[in-house]
């Protein structure tokens, strides 16, 4: 696999779901399982809300106004992107061909020492292998 970057036109296109070629996936892994991936996906998927909320600030009113028009939709989209940014992610990445599982590389190597810690107390755990921290 080389290290091929999307062009714009391509990056906007993969950024609300299009596929990119096979010769991207490292760079597809990294977007989405990389440092920086929970970052990249809130802004994602915060401008898309920002621009159909925009026009409501044409609209002659007060600033109080305004922003209990945009604030409570605003707000709430942004949190739901959060919550469900590892759902998100996790499908794109099987979208592209890629373990699902790559999302939680980062914090499993954040952890390490922990889970180092525990087996050096009580003993290794059973082997979970085939699963991922989905909860369902």
């Amino acid at each position: 696999m080389t290290n091929a970057k999307p062009s714009a036109l391509q990056y906007v296109a993969y950024s609300y779901g299009r596929h990119l070629p096979d010769s991207m996936r490292s760079w597809v892994a990294n977007d989405l399982a990389g440092p920086g991936a929970l970052r990249r996906h809130l802004i994602r998927f915060a401008i898309p809300p920002f621009l159909l909320l925009a026009p409501f600030w044409l609209i002659p009113a007060s600033l109080y106004v305004h922003l209990e028009m945009t604030a409570p939709i605003y707000i709430w989209s942004v949190l739901m992107s959060l919550a469900l940014n590892k759902i998100w992610r996790r499908h794109r990445l099987a979208v592209h061909g890629l373990d699902p599982n790559l999302v939680d590389v980062l914090q499993r190597q954040k952890d390490a020492h922990i889970h180092e810690e525990y087996a050096r107390r009580f003993g290794a755990r059973p082997d979970t292998s085939g699963r991922n921290s989905s909860p369902f």
